[in-house]
Protein backbone atom coordinates (compact mmCIF):
# COMPACT_ATOMS: atom_id res chain seq x y z
CA UNK A 1 0.00 0.00 0.00
CA UNK A 2 1.25 3.22 -0.48
CA UNK A 3 1.49 6.17 2.06
CA UNK A 4 -1.84 8.12 1.10
CA UNK A 5 -3.83 4.80 1.29
CA UNK A 6 -2.33 4.23 4.53
CA UNK A 7 -2.96 7.87 6.02
CA UNK A 8 -6.83 6.98 4.19
CA UNK A 9 -6.85 3.30 6.70
CA UNK A 10 -5.98 5.32 9.65
CA UNK A 11 -8.33 8.28 9.22
CA UNK A 12 -11.48 5.77 8.80
CA UNK A 13 -10.51 4.99 12.32
CA UNK A 14 -10.82 8.27 13.69
CA UNK A 15 -14.00 9.46 11.45
CA UNK A 16 -16.15 5.89 10.90
CA UNK A 17 -15.26 4.09 14.41
CA UNK A 18 -14.64 6.88 16.83
CA UNK A 19 -16.96 9.60 15.48
CA UNK A 20 -19.33 7.75 13.70
CA UNK A 21 -19.47 4.77 16.16
CA UNK A 22 -19.58 2.28 13.30
CA UNK A 23 -17.91 -0.24 15.26
CA UNK A 24 -18.09 -2.51 12.00
CA UNK A 25 -15.69 -1.11 10.38
CA UNK A 26 -12.85 -1.98 13.15
CA UNK A 27 -13.08 -5.83 11.38
CA UNK A 28 -12.47 -4.22 7.52
CA UNK A 29 -9.68 -1.78 8.83
CA UNK A 30 -7.94 -3.72 11.38
CA UNK A 31 -5.47 -6.73 11.28
CA UNK A 32 -6.88 -10.21 13.47
CA UNK A 33 -4.07 -9.76 16.17
CA UNK A 34 -3.66 -6.21 15.80
CA UNK A 35 -2.03 -4.94 19.42
CA UNK A 36 -2.93 -1.48 21.31
CA UNK A 37 -0.21 -0.03 22.98
CA UNK A 38 -2.19 2.46 25.96
CA UNK A 39 -0.21 3.42 28.61
CA UNK A 40 -3.66 4.62 30.21
CA UNK A 41 -4.81 0.84 30.28
CA UNK A 42 -3.21 -1.53 32.79
CA UNK A 43 -3.24 -4.58 29.95
CA UNK A 44 -1.92 -4.52 26.19
CA UNK A 45 -4.59 -4.96 24.23
CA UNK A 46 -4.50 -7.64 22.02
CA UNK A 47 -7.03 -8.65 18.92
CA UNK A 48 -9.58 -6.82 16.78
CA UNK A 49 -12.62 -7.92 19.57
CA UNK A 50 -10.27 -6.36 21.94
CA UNK A 51 -10.04 -3.54 20.06
CA UNK A 52 -13.70 -3.43 19.36
CA UNK A 53 -14.35 -3.60 23.37
CA UNK A 54 -11.77 -0.58 24.23
CA UNK A 55 -13.75 1.85 21.56
CA UNK A 56 -17.35 0.62 23.28
CA UNK A 57 -16.40 1.25 26.84
CA UNK A 58 -15.35 4.97 25.24
CA UNK A 59 -18.54 5.66 22.82
CA UNK A 60 -20.81 4.17 26.48
CA UNK A 61 -19.11 6.78 28.43
CA UNK A 62 -18.67 9.62 25.57
CA UNK A 63 -21.43 8.57 22.75
CA UNK A 64 -21.28 11.88 20.94
CA UNK A 65 -17.81 11.50 20.86
CA UNK A 66 -16.47 13.52 17.89
CA UNK A 67 -12.64 13.07 16.80
CA UNK A 68 -10.54 15.52 14.78
CA UNK A 69 -7.11 14.77 12.94
CA UNK A 70 -5.31 17.88 13.22
CA UNK A 71 -2.40 16.44 11.81
CA UNK A 72 -1.34 13.58 10.13
CA UNK A 73 2.60 12.23 9.19
CA UNK A 74 3.33 9.07 7.06
CA UNK A 75 6.43 7.08 6.33
CA UNK A 76 6.59 3.21 4.80
CA UNK A 77 4.62 1.02 7.07
CA UNK A 78 3.91 4.10 10.04
CA UNK A 79 1.22 7.03 10.24
CA UNK A 80 1.79 9.38 13.19
CA UNK A 81 -1.81 11.33 13.72
CA UNK A 82 -2.11 14.22 16.32
CA UNK A 83 -6.02 14.41 17.27
CA UNK A 84 -8.27 16.37 19.60
CA UNK A 85 -11.35 14.37 20.73
CA UNK A 86 -14.32 16.22 22.29
CA UNK A 87 -17.61 14.69 23.84
CA UNK A 88 -20.07 14.75 26.38
CA UNK A 89 -18.94 11.95 29.94
CA UNK A 90 -22.87 10.73 29.85
CA UNK A 91 -21.78 7.10 30.88
CA UNK A 92 -19.26 4.90 33.25
CA UNK A 93 -15.60 4.99 32.42
CA UNK A 94 -13.07 3.85 34.52
CA UNK A 95 -15.48 3.70 37.42
CA UNK A 96 -15.92 6.92 37.42
CA UNK A 97 -19.95 7.74 37.10
CA UNK A 98 -21.44 10.10 34.30
CA UNK A 99 -20.50 14.02 35.15
CA UNK A 100 -22.36 15.15 32.31
CA UNK A 101 -19.28 17.17 31.67
CA UNK A 102 -18.30 18.35 28.26
CA UNK A 103 -14.39 17.13 27.34
CA UNK A 104 -11.81 18.18 24.87
CA UNK A 105 -8.76 15.60 25.02
CA UNK A 106 -5.94 15.81 22.79
CA UNK A 107 -2.86 13.06 21.70
CA UNK A 108 -1.00 11.58 19.60
CA UNK A 109 -1.45 8.02 17.75
CA UNK A 110 1.34 5.89 15.79
CA UNK A 111 0.00 3.22 13.38
CA UNK A 112 1.89 0.72 11.92
CA UNK A 113 -0.27 -1.11 8.44
CA UNK A 114 0.74 -4.28 7.05
CA UNK A 115 -1.20 -6.49 4.32
CA UNK A 116 -3.75 -2.89 4.21
CA UNK A 117 -4.57 -3.40 7.64
CA UNK A 118 -4.18 -1.52 10.76
CA UNK A 119 -1.49 -4.10 12.56
CA UNK A 120 -0.48 -2.06 15.48
CA UNK A 121 -1.10 1.40 17.54
CA UNK A 122 0.67 3.15 20.30
CA UNK A 123 -1.77 5.48 21.24
CA UNK A 124 -1.11 8.97 24.31
CA UNK A 125 -3.85 10.97 25.00
CA UNK A 126 -3.81 13.78 27.80
CA UNK A 127 -5.55 10.79 30.70
CA UNK A 128 -4.90 14.00 33.43
CA UNK A 129 -6.33 16.62 31.67
CA UNK A 130 -9.97 14.30 31.04
CA UNK A 131 -9.41 13.41 34.64
CA UNK A 132 -9.20 17.07 36.02
CA UNK A 133 -12.07 17.63 33.07
CA UNK A 134 -14.42 15.29 35.15
CA UNK A 135 -13.71 16.43 38.32
CA UNK A 136 -11.58 13.51 39.55
CA UNK A 137 -8.49 15.44 39.74
CA UNK A 138 -7.42 19.06 40.68
CA UNK A 139 -6.48 21.29 38.41
CA UNK A 140 -2.24 21.04 38.52
CA UNK A 141 -1.89 24.58 40.15
CA UNK A 142 -3.84 22.84 43.24
CA UNK A 143 -1.67 19.68 43.76
CA UNK A 144 1.05 22.39 43.92
CA UNK A 145 0.05 24.46 46.59
CA UNK A 146 -1.47 21.54 48.71
CA UNK A 147 2.40 19.97 48.03
CA UNK A 148 3.50 22.88 49.02
CA UNK A 149 1.45 22.80 52.09
CA UNK A 150 2.87 20.12 53.31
Amino acid sequence: MTMESNTELVRRDAEEIWSEGNIEVINEIFHEDFVLHDPSSPDEEGGRDDYREYVETYRRAFPDAEYTVEKEVAEDDFVSVRYTARGTHEGELMDIEPTGEQVTVSGMEMYRVEDGKIAEMWTNYDTVGLLQQLDVLPPLDALVREANAD
